[in-house]
């Protein structure tokens, strides 16, 4: 069985790349029938200096959509076979320009021939198949210049790591890992203050009573986060004491919990919720916002390390 058939989408660069290969190879065989010196890699550049005449490196590289190291490689071997020349610009001795040589320009009229040609088995080839490649390849250029390959893997990974959370109400039994989890962020940034020792020793006095709520994260058995939604009138709650285990940050675990928060905000008709937080958790701002908060300037926060005040309109 053909491997890339075997492991279907899973190789999707490696059978490009196998596409490639195969037509780079019968690109140096038709050069040859052409007659031509021309190494298939260096064609977007020659190309380029065909049509422009002059170029420097950086803007060969924009045109092509290739690195400026690689276009200068590309650049030095096109020279050491003769075909193209390199001067200093006249107004910045930093800028190298090229051209092609005269031996370069020699092959424009074979090259001209060999366009036309590719051309048309290009376009025949396309009519004998049943889906247009050349579009497709277009279309998911431009899909992965808005959102990267990789993104859609971290994306994907994150999404198939959240369904193994959980998110819980607050139990008295989980007290020592409410406490645990706030004590470990507070204390490596910032200093306990007693806002925060009187929320984490009694929440169920300063939290639950007063009509909030607290969510917990479980994650195989184990307690990973926590975030709390603290009654400040009968229209406005805090978001507030939330906190992730270190090495599962990243995964998710926020948003879910952030969720959680706002979805009882919404059952409990609030009107809007707030939160304190300090800027050089950037991690954390970042989530506020994709959960929709927005800075605002409110009454003095009760923590010393607060300086910045966000708030979610519910309504």
């Amino acid at each position: 069985m053909d491997f890339y058939f075997q492991t279907g989408k899973l190789a999707l660069g490696s059978r490009l790349r196998r596409l490639s290969e195969r037509l780079t190879e019968d690109g140096t065989q038709i050069y040859e029938l052409y007659d031509i010196a021309l190494d298939p890699k260096w064609f977007p550049v020659f190309y380029v200096l065909l049509q422009k005449e002059s170029a420097a490196i950086t803007e060969i590289a924009q045109i092509i959509g290739h690195s400026h190291p690689s276009v200068s490689q590309i650049v030095k071997e096109m020279s050491n076979r003769g075909l193209a020349t390199t001067e200093k610009d006249d107004k910045d001795a930093r800028v190298s320009i090229i051209r092609l040589s005269a031996a370069g320009k020699q092959l424009a009229p074979s090259l001209e021939k060999l366009c036309s040609d590719v051309t048309q088995a290009v376009e025949e080839l396309l009519l004998e198949t049943q889906n247009n490649l050349w579009k497709a390849i277009e279309e998911v250029e431009f899909l992965l210049a808005n959102k990267s390959f990789f993104d859609r893997v971290h994306e994907m990974r994150k999404t198939r790591e959240r369904q193994s959370i959980k998110i819980i109400d607050y139990l008295p039994e989980f007290h020592e890992d409410f406490k645990r989890l706030n004590y470990e962020w507070i204390e490596k940034y910032f200093e306990l203050e007693e806002a925060d020792y009187q929320s984490l020793n009694d929440p169920d006095k300063k939290i639950l009573k007063p009509g909030g709520h607290i969510y917990m994260a479980l994650n195989n058995g184990e307690i990973v986060g926590t975030c709390a939604l603290i009654k400040s009138d009968d229209n406005t709650y805090e978001l507030a004491k939330m906190a992730v285990a270190e090495k599962l940050r990243g995964k998710g675990i926020g948003w879910l919990l952030g969720q959680a928060v706002i979805d009882k905000a919404r059952e409990v008709r609030a009107e809007a919720i707030f939160l304190e937080s300090n800027t050089v958790l950037e991690p954390a701002i970042n989530l506020y916002q994709k959960l929709g908060f927005r800075k605002v300037v409110g009454k003095p926060s009760p923590y010393k390390r607060s300086n910045i005040r966000m708030e979610l309109k519910l309504n």
